[in-house]
């Protein structure tokens, strides 16, 4: 006979209270943040105008500026993972946010599981179960720790990042700009919840669709100028304020839901979920520990379309201070006081600057279209052994297609060695090495230990390359990206706040795989199953 998860919880509730002189006593709600983009250059540039909920994170709780990122690709699903397991991709399987199928010589979502397809949305290849993800995640750990009457939802903007962030036993929820709604996979439920269904009745995304984001503080606040010639402009936004979320359509649709996903009304879309799950889910409310994960995603759009040193980003994190204020009270107020609540903030990764604003300042930016070098490689290996042999990019990988290497009997290595070496000849190019020689003695100008723990057989590519650093893998013409292990990609912040934290600012040089062990001794709970990282005791004060 199965137990309900109601009389689960009872029962376990009535079992700590019972011990509780002589047991512990963990945060009831544990909230879990994960701010994407945001580095730790960025977080402190923009530091005198916060206020509200980052200006509490950072000047009570224990702040570590300098936690690295130690896998040499730095992008959302891999940075996700990593602060959720406490493991490296070359662990965890989450190599990058998409993999290049072998089969098919084309690119799908990390995630993506035809077998559990989307709840909510349209048909089709986006992220929807967590099978491609091989470490315990928080979330998982969580559950199983309270036989699963601990609650663990999580909300975020893309489905790579609440599938991380969720694992396997977590409730994930994420935004689908297909259909403007919260939505699922069905590996997790077969019906959205009540509470779901009634936020997305609302249509907010709908009523946003006629709004402008306007700059929040005055003109002279802001550092730089507005309209720079080198920024995106994408879903009819424009480059300069005021950014109208409906770009002259008639009716919302999926244009002005990107819109809106790439304006900080997101945050504020997302802070109105999370209410929603605290009230709804009875978050907090009793002496069984919860987690509620929340990954903030607009600031990686806007960052992407304008740059980090735009008037877009500083204005996004001002607003962005407001709503994670927002939220701070709505959590305290669930968990019954700060006493009861445990906060935990990071990124999974930060970003250069746009590579033509490098050059104006006179740093050597440069903007590497992937497309160039999948042509003139393609061309050498034809020259070298008479026959196309690459099957494409992914990123920062080269996939050569292994069924022409079998049916012209080549050796693998040697061709593999070849398209290195031709990689790492090309303009921007630091460094290039064919799988065969992760484990050589050669430790690639230091970088050997960031490819190594970045690579996972079947997934990576046959070759890795790095960019020098400012060099940004890029196939617009405009806006920047990220994913090299460099400070401005790799170096994000770690806040703990709340419950068993001891404030302060902690110098010293952590890993973003120290982020979940850290979160997991907080809440006074055992080692994650896979985690490669150390719990940060210094900033740790159990039972005070």
């Amino acid at each position: 006979m199965r137990t309900s998860p109601a009389l689960v919880r009872g029962l376990l509730l009535a079992v700590l209270l019972l011990a509780a002189p002589a047991l512990a006593k963990p945060p009831r709600l544990t909230l879990f943040i994960s701010v994407d983009s945001l580095g730790t250059d960025l977080l402190l540039r923009n530091r005198s105008h916060f206020r509200a909920g980052l200006a509490t994170l950072l000047d009570r709780g224990a702040f570590f500026p300098d936690t690295r990122h130690e896998q040499a690709e730095v992008a959302t699903a891999p940075g996700h993972a990593v602060l959720a397991t406490g493991a490296y991709p070359w662990r965890t399987g989450i190599v990058s946010n998409r993999l290049l199928n072998r089969s098919t010589g084309k690119e799908e979502p990390i995630f993506w599981d035809p077998g559990h397809p989307v709840l909510g949305a349209p048909p089709g290849p986006e992220d929807s179960s967590p099978e491609a993800l091989l470490g315990e995640t928080l979330a998982d750990h969580l559950r199983m720790f309270t036989a699963r009457a601990g609650k663990a939802v999580v909300l975020a903007g893309k489905g790579r990042a609440a599938i991380a962030l969720a694992g396997r036993l977590g409730a994930p929820y994420w935004f689908s700009e297909a259909v403007g709604r919260l939505v699922t996979g069905t590996f997790y439920a077969k019906e959205l919840p009540a509470w779901v269904k009634a936020l997305n009745d609302k249509r907010l995304p709908d009523h946003a669709f006629a709004l402008s984001w306007t700059l929040s503080l005055q003109e002279k606040a802001y550092s730089g100028q507005d309209d720079r010639p080198f920024e995106a402009d994408a879903f009819g936004m424009k480059r300069k304020f005021p950014h109208p979320l409906s770009a002259g359509l008639p009716a919302p649709g999926p244009q002005s839901y990107a819109a809106f996903a790439s304006s900080p009304f997101f945050d504020e879309f997302l802070v109105e979920a999370a209410k929603a799950a605290l009230l709804a889910e009875q978050l907090g409310k009793d002496e069984i520990p919860d987690l509620l994960a929340i990954s903030f995603s607009s600031l990686d759009r806007i960052y992407h379309l304008y740059g980090p040193y735009s008037w877009e980003v500083q204005d996004a994190l001002v607003r962005l201070d407001k709503a994670l204020g927002d939220l701070l009270s709505a959590a305290e107020r669930a968990a019954g006081g700060r006493s009861n609540l445990l906060v935990v903030l990071s990124s999974d990764h930060g970003g250069a600057a746009i590579p033509e604003e490098l050059i104006a300042a006179g740093l050597p930016g440069l903007r590497v279209k992937p497309s160039s070098f999948k042509t003139g490689l393609q061309a050498e290996l034809t020259r070298l052994f008479g026959a196309p042999l690459l099957l494409g990019f992914r990123d920062f990988n080269v996939v050569l297609d292994d069924k022409a290497l079998e049916t012209r009997h080549l050796d693998g290595p040697a061709v593999r060695r070849a398209a290195a070496a031709w990689l790492a000849r090309q303009p921007g190019v630091a460094l290039a090495v064919a799988r065969d020689d992760l484990g050589g003695c050669d430790d690639l100008q230091g970088y050997q230990g960031a490819l190594r723990r970045s690579y996972f057989p079947g997934r990576s590519g046959d070759v890795l390359f790095l960019l020098r650093p400012f060099a940004v893998l890029d196939e617009e013409e405009d806006g920047t990206s990220h994913g090299l292990p460099y400070a401005y990609d790799a170096q994000v912040p770690l806040v703990l706040y709340g419950r068993g934290v001891r404030p302060g600012t902690y110098t010293q040089r952590v890993q973003a795989v120290d982020v979940a062990p850290t979160a997991a001794t907080l809440m006074e709970m055992g080692g994650l199953a896979g985690a490669e990282g150390v719990s940060r005791s210094e900033a740790i004060s159990l039972g005070h």
